[in-house]
């Protein structure tokens, strides 16, 4: 049904004991799979419930990570892996911060979830990170606006490890049937540009594998 980009998880997620739905997400999953761009389906934390061959195919490259692999948590991808940046061109303005407004809004709305709660504590953990979860974002989205802050619609840059993508461009699209609504499920697709077109350049400085923050543009400050 669904391809798992960086390896299997231990045990499949748990979805409701029906045969009905079952058979629709299996389905679902085959239609993910006609898709030439990468696309995934996560839940309200983020888990990767199913992903397509393409989304499998723009993640191969990366590490093996105890808790942030592209196919358990797209949220924890971004935020913690080490090897996000080589894939997720700027990342920290394109992504991050995007995916920390994410966080935000979830945990607005489902504060008690202890998922994502167990995010925010890994994000208190950096110090930088955790200055632009408390006191960055704001100032930030007063400089770019809320609409840039949304995932749907937005377009983002992409180092994609196919040499005939290379950089190239994606747009975000959110679309997600009423059915797959009720389960409490969302699909995201990346859509891919033309690659002959020119993309915005990478603003991301340089960062040695390995290190800790991904954030540099939200500097640490005592609160």
């Amino acid at each position: 049904m669904a391809h798992q980009a960086g390896g299997q998880r231990p045990a499949p997620r748990p979805v409701p004991e029906t045969c009905e739905t079952q058979a629709y997400l299996q389905d679902y999953g085959a239609l993910l799979d006609y898709l030439t761009c990468p696309s995934l389906v996560v839940d309200r934390r983020w888990n990767v419930v199913m992903a397509n061959s393409a989304f499998e195919t723009l993640f191969r490259g990366v590490r093996p990570h105890p808790t942030a692999m592209p196919g358990d948590n797209f949220l924890r991808f971004v935020l913690f892996h080490p090897d996000a940046g080589e894939i997720l061109g700027e990342h920290e303005a394109g992504w991050c911060l995007p995916m920390l407004v994410q966080l935000r809004t979830a945990l607005e709305r489902y504060g008690h979830d202890h998922e994502l709660q167990a995010v925010r504590r890994d994000v208190a953990q950096d110090p930088i990170m955790e200055a632009a979860f408390r006191q960055g974002l704001p100032h930030w989205i007063r400089a770019v606006g809320e609409a840039a802050t949304r995932l749907d619609g937005a377009v983002r840059l992409l180092l994609h490890p196919d040499p005939r993508r290379g950089r190239t461009e994606c747009r975000i699209v959110e679309e997600s049937p009423q059915r797959l609504r009720e389960l409490g499920y969302r699909r995201l697709s990346l859509v891919l540009r033309d690659p002959r077109r020119p993309a915005a350049a990478v603003r991301r400085p340089r960062r040695q594998r390995g290190t800790g923050s991904h954030l540099t543009v939200v500097p640490a400050t005592d609160s």
